[in-house]
């Protein structure tokens, strides 16, 4: 069984001090592929530098949302250049936040539709961020060819959010959102709506440690509890079997049909 992670955010400083053991634990939990993802310049280029080296990760070039209102000069030429690099296969994280509003929603709004104009000028998919966009993200991306890709990335939204995403055709990433009994009771109630074709799974890493992970994993992997509460790419099979207790699909066929899809998605090699 293999599996990918489309989401791990490997230049946050969780991560500065391990990130071979962490990426040789992802490899053990069959975690074969990894998206690291990009979220302003400098971690854009940590990310596409990193996968020059593993051939298990591939990288994501874009400024997130949080980030929009900070960007320099020629901002958009330097995300264009990486995003012509082999291993960088997707613009992003990209999308609107008016849940946080770090930055202004009009300096959101001109980043994401930079950003949008240039997945399609290099025909390449979007990796996108919606949290309480009420709507704006979806508006945005109707003139986008959703045959080029688009993922909502770490979907935590409504019924009515969902259903509009899926009738647009896109793919939804699934976190460790769904493993909290308390915040992820409406998707674990929606989890099954989802065409096993649009669906993705995700760490997020180091962000949303699935609550289902054992008590004793640090143990297990040697690790001090300064981790205790670090996300790692190694504890997808965790997300993945609440996913599959929740749609009564077995775990074998989500893990090969999500791995499957990213493959599509983001023209992964097999």
């Amino acid at each position: 069984m293999n599996l990918t992670d489309i989401c791990l955010n490997l230049s946050n400083s969780q991560f500065k001090s391990d990130i071979d053991e962490v990426l040789d634990r992802a490899k053990a939990a069959m975690v074969s592929r990894l998206l690291v993802v990009g979220t302003d310049l400098e971690s854009s280029q940590f990310c596409a530098d990193w996968a020059e080296r593993y051939e298990q990760l591939f990288a994501t070039a874009g400024v997130h949302p949080h980030d929009a209102d900070n960007v320099p000069n020629h901002w958009l030429d330097e995300i264009r250049t990486l995003a012509l690099q082999d291993n960088v296969v997707a613009i992003g994280e990209t999308g609107i936040d008016l849940n946080r509003n770090y930055s202004s929603r009009e300096g959101q709004v001109a980043c994401f539709r930079d950003q949008i104009s240039l997945a399609v000028e290099l025909r390449m998919p979007l990796f996108v961020h919606d949290r309480e966009s009420d709507g704006l993200v979806l508006e945005m991306l109707q003139n986008f060819d959703p045959a080029l890709g688009v993922v909502i990335h770490c979907f935590t939204g409504t019924e009515e959010e969902l259903e509009n995403y899926l009738s647009a055709g896109y793919s939804i990433g699934i976190t460790g959102w769904i493993c909290d009994v308390r915040r992820g009771q409406n998707l674990r109630e929606m989890i099954a709506t989802i065409p096993l074709e649009q669906l993705l799974i995700e760490t997020d890493a180091p962000f949303l440690r699935p609550h289902n992970t054992p008590k004793n994993w640090l143990d297990e992997h040697s690790l001090s509890n300064q981790f205790k509460r670090r996300c790692e790419p190694a504890m997808l099979p965790f997300v993945l079997q609440t996913v599959a207790e929740h749609r009564t699909e077995s775990i074998e066929d989500i893990a090969a049909a999500t791995h499957r899809n990213a493959t599509r998605l983001f023209n992964l090699p097999e």
